[in-house]
């Protein structure tokens, strides 16, 4: 479904990142990975896929982050890159009691999940208009609807502005061939998801959820899969709830 594409995925090493790096190479893209820390897991992955998986190292909390991975992603692939997906994000309190650490929360949440990857549409989109198109997939959150709870109010503040970004750029640029799409997922098993698990126990985490079962990063990944391959374009502006009916619009 993907042979013959280019696609660059952010926090390509832990969680989402990993399983849509699976995703698509098991589909037969050629896979341009992203990572800001954990080198053994960068090193562990190149191992699993010897080929069409190629990686690099950028702290994306630099303000030239974004710019650096798109630099050393096209020397990697300097037939270009055909898909982006924005997947890197962190989670950082932002609680109002401390101003100290209020200010630093907005700073990170702001520059890690929205400013970085705005850098990076406005790069792919000047890239796409010179080939003709590309595709944007852009990971944000239920948090983007229905906002987070008072510690992360700038992680929820971010994810909405990015699903707005998103949207924007579908409008604006879908006549140069330019699709752009959001994923806004809810519990998903990730590190985080693990660390909250653990600290109140499965069954209070699933006991609200219709399915009953935090999401898989796998059924995320697919969902990757199918919109890097182009094969639904009048989808583009959308966005898809990835919740288990958690959370429904």
């Amino acid at each position: 479904m993907l042979a013959g594409k280019t696609i660059l995925v952010t926090g390509a090493t832990r969680g989402i990142g990993a399983a849509i790096v699976a995703a698509l190479h098991h589909e037969g893209a050629s896979v341009i990975g992203h990572f800001g820390r954990g080198t053994a897991e960068a090193q562990s992955m190149l191992g699993r896929y010897p080929e069409r998986l190629q990686m690099v190292q950028v702290d994306l909390m630099q303000p030239e982050g974004a710019l650096l991975v798109w630099q050393r992603a096209l020397d990697l692939a300097p037939w270009g890159i055909d898909v982006v997906v924005n997947n890197a994000g962190i989670y950082v309190a932002s609680p109002l009691g401390d101003a100290s650490a209020w200010a630093e929360g907005w700073q990170a949440n702001l520059q890690v999940n929205l400013q970085a990857p705005a850098d990076l549409c406005r790069l792919a989109i000047g890239h796409f208009a010179e080939r003709a198109g590309g595709i944007i997939i852009n990971m944000c959150s239920r948090s983007s609807h229905r906002g987070d709870g008072p510690e992360h109010l700038a992680y929820g503040a971010a994810k909405g502005g990015l699903l707005a970004l998103t949207k924007g750029i579908a409008r604006g640029y879908g006549a140069d061939g330019v699709l752009a799409y959001v994923l806004a997922p809810g519990w998903v098993r990730t590190a985080i998801a693990e660390d909250h698990i653990a600290s109140v126990g499965v069954g209070e985490v699933t006991k609200n959820l219709p399915l009953r079962e935090v999401t898989p990063p796998e059924d995320v990944a697919a969902m990757v899969a199918f919109l890097a391959s182009g094969r639904c374009r009048h989808a583009t502006g959308s966005t898809i709830d990835i919740t288990g009916a958690d959370y429904v619009r």
